[in-house]
């Protein structure tokens, strides 16, 4: 494996996400929609996000669960990004994400090669996919980001 045998559970995951996320904004072959600046993310969420890059982020951070768990579809990605809904004076309750950001999230991937729809159901890492989270994290691994003296 490129990066001496390091693998995506070798690493920090959350620079793994971050160097993920600005590798996909580099290449620019990620097909970004139009409304992301206005949508939130979920129904239990009162504002947009704040990041601009968080589709960048999002599409990393389902690439490596794909890479982790896989044969993952739409619905349990809603379920990976829920949390909790307030009801003001009721009480809260689950609320799963938001169902088109998780499909237009996959759709994006599978046009760049990175996940296909599995058999089984759900969708999958391609093996070029694979290839290329473990060559982000063979960078990762061998260029930690300086950590602040505290």
């Amino acid at each position: 494996m490129p990066g001496g045998g390091v693998t995506v559970k070798d690493v920090n995951q959350q620079e793994f996400v971050r160097a993920l996320a600005a590798f996909l904004k580099k290449s620019g072959k990620l097909k970004v929609p139009d409304w992301v600046d206005i949508v939130k993310l979920a129904k239990h969420k009162e504002l947009a996000p704040c990041d601009e890059n968080w589709f960048y982020i999002r599409a990393a951070s389902t690439v490596r669960h794909l890479y982790l768990r896989g044969g993952v579809g739409v619905g349990s990605m809603t379920k990976i990004y829920g949390g909790r809904k307030r009801n003001g004076v009721c009480p809260s309750h689950f609320s799963v994400g938001s169902k088109n950001v998780a499909r237009k999230v996959l759709q994006a991937l599978e046009g760049l090669k990175m996940v296909e729809k599995d058999p089984n159901g759900g969708r999958r890492l391609t093996p070029q996919g694979t290839r290329d989270l473990d060559r982000i994290a063979g960078q990762v691994r061998s260029h930690p980001p300086p950590h602040p003296i505290v």
